[in-house]
């Protein structure tokens, strides 16, 4: 079976971060989703591997929409953006994003990222949505959190249906692929 895919959604850094690989991968997503008519909807920066990933899309003729709550959207510079969402705060932009997206992407970033991968997975787990979440391991970034996912599920607070639904890859073309053939997992968190 093969999930539609027309618009994922991407957390990432709005720094470039210390590899070069980082900035690369990014491009190479942007390309790859453009390349498959797969529209980019992001938190609407113009800096770090928003910036970059977006420009990505943009270049490859792809559509690129962007969410932004208006205290970040003063701050910050743009991209000519496909659309763009001008938002009150960060609830309504996530709540946008989700909204808009058939599925996840988190490449290497900070605070923002794991919160936003964190939140989206859950909602997953409570069956709020069936979409496919993935990770980009680029540079082997995600490997300490794999290893403490699977530490929670060893504890008991994770189920391992759960654990594994969450996709990795270590390119583009595999995430990208692996999420197309994502099969949802229907399991109440709390039966065992």
């Amino acid at each position: 079976m093969t999930v539609s895919l027309s618009k994922i959604c991407i957390f990432c850094g709005s720094s470039f971060g210390k590899n070069t690989q980082y900035k690369e991968q990014a491009q190479k997503l942007g390309k790859h989703l453009a390349l498959n008519n797969i529209e980019l909807v992001y938190g609407g920066g113009n800096v770090g591997l928003m910036g970059e990933l977006a420009r990505s899309v943009l270049e490859g003729e792809g559509k690129v929409t962007g969410v932004i709550p208006k205290k970040l959207y003063d701050m910050v510079d743009h991209v000519e953006l496909t659309e763009l969402h001008i938002v009150d705060n960060m609830h309504q932009r996530k709540a946008k994003m989700y909204d808009l997206a058939d599925g996840f992407i988190a490449l290497p970033g900070g605070i923002g990222t794991l919160e936003e991968l964190a939140e989206v997975f859950t909602w997953y787990q409570l069956g709020y949505h069936q979409k496919p979440v993935g990770i980009l391991n680029i540079n082997n970034f995600f490997d300490s959190l794999m290893k403490f996912l699977g530490h929670m599920t060893h504890e008991g607070f994770l189920k391992h249906e759960h654990e594994e639904k969450l996709i990795i890859a270590n390119t583009a073309e595999e995430l990208i692929d692996k999420m197309l053939h994502h099969q949802a997992v229907k399991l109440d968190k709390w039966v065992k």
